[in-house]
Order: C-alpha cells, then sequence, then structure tokens
C-alpha cells in the first residue's frame, strides 16, 4: 500500500530524484525529469511536486537556484518503498561464485576475497569480520615429524580456524608412528567443543594426553576472545569519487573503517536485529557516519558461526546495486560456513 503521505505521483518524481542524484551527483531540476521521463505531466507540475516533497522533508536544495537533491529522509523512503528489487546479473554471479570456488579451502582466503568482491562490484569500501562460533568445534587435527623430537601440531577448526604449534617429545617419535595416532585423536574429537573433548582424556596415553592438553588450551583461548578479525577493501573507491574525495565523507569511511571499536558496535548491531540493514547518515545512532551511507549484513549459521559483510559509501551509493551484491557475497559465504560445518 502506498504511503498516504505521498501520491504515486509524489513517489514516483521522488524516485526520479534520486536516481536521477545518484546517477549525476548534481541537483536535479524538474525540467531535468519532465523532459528526461515520460511523466505525462508539465514541467511545472513537476516543480509543484518537487516543491511539495521539499516542504515534507524528503528534498531539499543547496542553493536557491539550484535543483533539489534527496534528504537523509528521502534516502529512506527510497530505498524501503520505492528502490525494488535489484539482482546482479548471472554472468556476474557465475564470476563470483567462480572466484570463491576456487578460494573455499582456506578462510583467510575467503574473508579477503569478500572483501576485494563487495569493494569491486559495489565501488565501495568494504569490510568482513571473520566467523565467530559460541564455541570452536574440532575439525581435524595432524601431527608432523620435525625432527625426531619436534612435532608440528595442525589444528583446523570447524568454523575454518586453522592453528599449529610445536611439541617437544621426550623420546623419538616417527612419522609412521604419528600417522596413526592423528587419526585416531581426530576419530574420538571430530566435532567435539572444549567441554565434550577434556571428558575424553582419561582414557589417552601419555602422548596423545600432551596433545590434548595443547588442544584444549588453544580452544579455550578461542573460546574466550571477544572479536573476530576485521578484512577491509576499496577505500580507493571512495577517493575516486570526486565529490566524495572533497566531502567529509572519505574521511569518516576511512575513520569507521579503521576504528575497530566502531565496527563491532555495528556489527553487534546487525547481529542483534538480523537481517540485512541499511544505515543512511547515521540516523542519529552513529554520528561518525553522519556523511555515510552502510549496507550490512550477517552471514553463516546462526547457532555455529557467524559473521558480518557489507559495503561504506557516500549517501549518494547506488543502493540497488550495493544491496545486490551484499545479498549475494552473504548468501556465498553462509553456504561456505554451512560446508565448513557439514550441514
Amino acid at each position: 500500500m502506498s504511503d498516504p503521505e505521498l501520491t504515486q505521483r509524489c513517489q514516483a518524481v521522488l524516485r526520479l530524484v534520486v536516481r536521477e542524484h545518484i546517477r549525476t551527483a548534481a541537483p536535479v531540476s524538474s525540467k531535468a525529469i519532465s523532459e528526461g521521463y515520460n511523466l505525462g505531466v508539465s514541467s511545472a507540475t513537476v516543480r509543484n511536486e518537487m516543491a511539495a516533497l521539499e516542504e515534507r522533508g524528503y528534498l531539499t536544495h543547496p542553493h536557491t537556484s539550484a535543483g533539489r537533491i534527496p534528504t537523509e529522509r528521502g534516502y529512506r523512503y527510497f530505498v524501503e518503498k520505492l528502490m525494488g528489487e535489484s539482482q546482479l546479473s548471472p554472468t556476474e554471479r557465475r564470476t563470483i561464485s567462480h572466484q570463491f570456488h576456487q578460494a573455499r579451502l582456506e578462510l583467510d582466503q575467503w574473508m579477503r576475497l569478500s572483501a576485494a568482491v563487495l569493494a569491486h562490484n559495489a565501488q565501495g569500501a568494504s569490510l568482513v569480520t571473520a566467523p565467530k562460533s559460541l564455541k570452536c568445534r574440532l575439525k581435524h587435527l595432524e601431527l608432523i615429524s620435525i625432527r625426531d623430537e619436534v612435532v608440528l601440531l595442525i589444528l583446523v577448526l570447524q568454523e575454518g580456524t586453522v592453528k599449529q604449534q610445536i611439541l617437544s617429545l621426550d623420546a623419538p617419535v616417527t612419522q609412521d608412528e604419528l600417522a596413526p595416532i592423528a587419526r585416531h585423536l581426530t576419530h574420538l574429537w571430530s566435532g567435539c567443543d572444549h567441554t565434550e573433548l577434556s571428558a575424553t582424556c582419561g582414557s589417552l596415553v601419555s602422548f596423545e594426553g600432551q596433545v590434548a592438553d595443547v588442544v584444549l588450551d588453544i580452544m579455550q583461548r578461542l573460546d574466550t576472545r571477544t572479536s573476530s578479525e576485521i578484512y577491509r577493501d576499496g577505500l580507493l573507491n571512495v577517493l575516486n569519487q570526486s565529490e566524495t574525495a572533497q566531502s567529509d565523507s572519505a574521511q569518516q569511511i576511512l575513520r569507521a573503517l579503521e576504528g575497530r571499536q566502531f565496527v563491532e558496535g555495528m556489527v553487534s548491531d546487525v547481529m542483534q536485529h538480523g537481517g540485512l540493514q541499511i544505515i543512511i547518515g547515521g540516523e542519529g545512532r552513529w554520528e561518525e557516519l553522519s556523511e555515510v551511507s552502510v549496507v550490512l549484513t550477517r552471514y553463516g549459521i546462526d547457532d555455529k558461526a557467524t559473521g558480518a559483510l557489507g559495503v561504506l559509501g557516500p549517501i549518494r551509493m547506488q543502493y540497488g546495486r550495493v544491496v545486490s551484491v551484499v545479498r549475494y557475497v552473504s548468501q556465498l559465504m553462509s553456504d561456505l560456513i554451512t560446508d565448513l560445518y557439514g550441514q
């Protein structure tokens, strides 16, 4: 149902003003709307509708002789009611999917790739947080002989984290002896969290117990971590937009991306509320984003491991395009987390 505050004609004019301003970065005149689009009304009628939209706070104008530009309220109305659905082309989806398929064995590569894909395809600055699980669960471990009495432990957790640690032994152990031990412990501990793994320690022989102590220490430290790795990309995309580089938005985006505490606050908010969120000009919650828009969503499996990803850009961002990119990359990342957890 249409918003009772705006007639269908007002909605049509607002949609076109927002789209034209996003495209040109310039104030939009009634003449440009009436001549560029077949609305079936005169320039004077369009001008009256634009004046009405300005009175209601959806449009403003930089100076007396200029055309109008959208306000934050105008952008909010646009993204919620006028933008419509936007999809990446099949070719773009295949290209992105192929890139992730090539990197799907390394969590760090997924994070870096997702940040790069978001930045490139949305032409903005991106941020991605590594998935954080409620409790670490073991997926696989390897024991590799380095020297007679030195062994490398490689621990792979279900969310994709890989940890390595050197073990010093009291007596030499060969690789032929290590391989079956690693297989046995992987079988015994696969899918276990810290508590479940600890419950098996009473049945372990001395060397297996030494391995268990190291694994338990690693998992306990990971369980108590309060933040995730943050991956960023695409700041040059923002700086290369001339009107952005000359405004406060570029500096705000830079400060937002570099401020771990601020990023964690945004991520915490989206993780609590769920779904895709579009933040326009800070919306009274974040003064640091007064000149910036953010499209942010979470990915992963709710009861297993989740992270967040999104794009930051000037308020004059291509919202439909950015939303479609963020949603598609989030879907791919969720699929990868599902694969990790074997669901």
